[in-house]
Order: C-alpha cells, then sequence, then structure tokens
C-alpha cells in the first residue's frame, strides 16, 4: 500500500509523484545493487522493509542519535552530502499507541521478533513508559543484542529475553509482533492462543491482511487490538514529512486510502 499512500498524499498537496516498488528478488539483484542504482538513478528517497532495515545502516549516515542505538533505518533521504537514514516506524508505532491507548501505560510488555521493526517497536516502549520489556527472537543472540543496547542507554526499564513466546507472555500486559508470522505466504501466530489470556493490549506490526490469526485470538481473549495497519499510515505519513516537508490532512488521507484500497482490492 505505499506507492498508494504517497501517491495519495502528492494528489492531496499537488506534488506529482513517483513511488515505484523494488523488489531486489524480482530484480534478479541484490540489495545492495539495488539502493546503489537508487543513489544514482534520480530518486529523491527510498523506504526500506523486511529484511533490510538493519542491513542498510551500514550505507546511510545518521544524525539521530535515538535512530544509531535503534540500529534500523526504514525511510532514507539522498542528498547531497550522501544518503541520511531515518526511523519512522518507531515514531509511527509511538503515534498510533497513543491514538488507540492515549495516555495509557503499556504495562509489562511481550515483543515478539527483535530484526529491524522490533528494534524500532522495543525503543518506542521504553519511549511510552513500559513497565518491563521482555524480549522473543528464534535468533537468540539477536534478542540479546537488542537488550544489551537497550540497556547501554541507561533507561530506567528492566529488559529480559526469553527463548520461548508462551512463557514470556505470561503476565504480560502487551503482547507485540514484531515478526513476519501472519503475513501473506507465512501463515501461523507468533504466540500459543491460550497464553495471550489476561493481555490487556496486542499490537500486529503485520498489515497484509490487517485482521491476522494473532489479533483475532488476541481479541477473543478480551486484549485491545493495534491493527499493523495502524504502523503502516503512520510511519506513511511520517515518511511523506521527510520526502516532502508538508502537511497533510491525516483524516481525509486516511479515508481517500480506504476507498482506493476498496476499489483496487
Amino acid at each position: 500500500r505505499a506507492p498508494m499512500l504517497h501517491g495519495l498524499a502528492g494528489q492531496q498537496t499537488g506534488v506529482a509523484v513517483t513511488y515505484a516498488r523494488l523488489v531486489p528478488k524480482q530484480m534478479g539483484q541484490e540489495f545492495d545493487a539495488v539502493f546503489d542504482g537508487c543513489v544514482i538513478g534520480g530518486f529523491d528517497g527510498i523506504n526500506v522493509t523486511y529484511p533490510y532495515k538493519e542491513r542498510v545502516v551500514r550505507q546511510v549516515s545518521i544524525e539521530d542519535p535515538l535512530v544509531q542505538a535503534i540500529g534500523a533505518v526504514n525511510t532514507v533521504l539522498f542528498r547531497p552530502e550522501g544518503p541520511q537514514g531515518f526511523n519512522t516506524d518507531y515514531t509511527g508505532f509511538v503515534a498510533a499507541y497513543r491514538a488507540a491507548r492515549g495516555k495509557a501505560a503499556p504495562g509489562i510488555c511481550c515483543l515478539i521478533g527483535t530484526g529491524g521493526v522490533g528494534r524500532a517497536l522495543a525503543f518506542a516502549l521504553v519511549a511510552l513508559g513500559a513497565e518491563e520489556i521482555r524480549l522473543v527472537d528464534i535468533n537468540a543472540a539477536r534478542a540479546e543484542a537488542l537488550a544489551a543496547d537497550i540497556r547501554a542507554g541507561a533507561y530506567q526499564v528492566p529488559v529480559r529475553t526469553f527463548d520461548d513466546a508462551g512463557a514470556a507472555v505470561n503476565g504480560a500486559s502487551g503482547v507485540l509482533n514484531g515478526t513476519p508470522v501472519g503475513m501473506v505466504g507465512h501463515p501461523g501466530s507468533p504466540v500459543p492462543a491460550a497464553a495471550l489470556a489476561g493481555a490487556g493490549w496486542a499490537f500486529d506490526a503485520v498489515y497484509t491482511p490487517v485482521d491476522t490469526r494473532f489479533l483475532g485470538e488476541a481479541q477473543a481473549a478480551g486484549a485491545q487490538v493495534i491493527s499493523g495497519y495502524e504502523l503502516f499510515f503512520f510511519q506513511g505519513v511520517h515518511a511523506w514529512d521527510h520526502f516532502a516537508g508538508l502537511p497533510l490532512d491525516q483524516a481525509a488521507l486516511r479515508a481517500d486510502l480506504m476507498k482506493a484500497a476498496a476499489e483496487n482490492g
């Protein structure tokens, strides 16, 4: 949906937008080659998605110390002084959370998946005032690395790592899926349904489909759910601000997106 979002943002603000969908595997190229082609190919910037958000860090300069700590980038601007990296997953999730839950504290949070989007979610939970953050990843070293990075920031939040998602979710107020499990082509849920009993809220970074099995089971267990579509929307709005710097009527953009999605399937 990203090309649609930015195209509609352009229509709203009177800017001609070309937003190409570049998939390295479909292009028969490695990511680095595609990135280099964008640098010299006339692009103003790019969005970077799974699984390249951490990989692209070494190809950009990052001014924001927080984004440096996150260690993942999803938005790049090509400037005369070189490519600059930003992370609107972080700001987008904070906005999505606040829109859904206001000033409610996140409580004890279990985050499953500590890759690019997971790292952004973890630091967003710190900013939102999480009581404790529990990290789960099939790659234990990756989870431990994220935990170490959060601790290095001297944030006043306990961070623990777990091997088992079911055990990590036990007693958690918020449960977040930062993995591709549940996405089209990756069916399933990252958490056993029975483990979600007692959770107060749940978030899924997956937004294709919007209604994932994980969110359905969380809602059935009584949790307030926040769809990955909300992260998609707000990270896109924030990326637009980097790309164009023009204010948007967010309510109108949301309505236009829903209408276009219905018309285009």
